[in-house]
């Protein structure tokens, strides 16, 4: 089994942050691959489903974003996943908005959610780095990652949540590379190829 988290604050309130950014990105892969209805669980929202033959949990912890690990761990814990079995989905400062990164292990650059997982459960899982861009200034981030998205910025963070749940069958099957690399041309195709928007291919 494979276990999905995505990262964001629980409540009406906070779901269009691009602290959410993560609940967003799992939210897509339960409506596309047709996954059972969420129950909670673990602290959190938990649905099951399959993709590619795999049979996939994914987990939206409600216990707010520093204390996501507690619902991960006890997520990990009860269905006894190993935490090469993690991948989480979370907003990233780092990268501007639009680009996604993998990676396998390292610190929490700060992200909280991150941080709180790494103490639970150790930090070798696999990340899906969701690009939110940086307001500038450290004293602006916590405004700026509680806040939605701009008007203007709805469309690209649709596109990245979109192509993510269209293509989330290959980072399931190790392929991080081809992942990442079908991201960039739904994201930003070459010039003279039109973008994909449709959901349903």
């Amino acid at each position: 089994m494979l276990l999905l988290v995505g990262l964001g604050n629980p409540g009406k309130g906070y779901e269009g942050n691009r602290h959410n950014f993560g609940f967003m990105a799992v939210d897509e892969i339960i409506h596309r691959h047709s996954f059972m209805p969420g129950r909670i669980r673990f602290q959190g929202v938990v649905a099951e489903g399959t993709i590619g033959g795999e049979k996939v949990l994914v987990l939206k912890p409600a216990t707010y974003m520093n204390l996501s690990g507690q619902s991960v761990g006890e997520a990990m814990r009860f269905f006894k996943i190993p935490l090469e079995n993690v991948i989480v989905f979370h907003d990233e400062l780092d990268l501007p908005l639009g680009k996604v990164r993998v990676k396998t292990g390292g610190g929490h650059g700060g992200n909280n959610g991150l941080r709180s997982i790494i103490s639970h459960v150790g930090e070798n899982f696999r990340r899906v780095r969701l690009g939110i861009g940086h307001p500038g200034e450290k004293h602006l981030v916590s405004g700026y990652v509680l806040r939605d998205f701009a008007k203007a910025e709805q469309p690209t963070a649709e596109k990245v949540i979109d192509s993510i749940a269209r293509h989330i069958e290959l980072l399931l099957a190790g392929d991080a590379s081809g992942f990442m690399n079908k991201l960039a041309l739904d994201v930003a195709p070459p010039k003279g190829r039109p973008a994909t928007t449709t959901k349903d291919n």
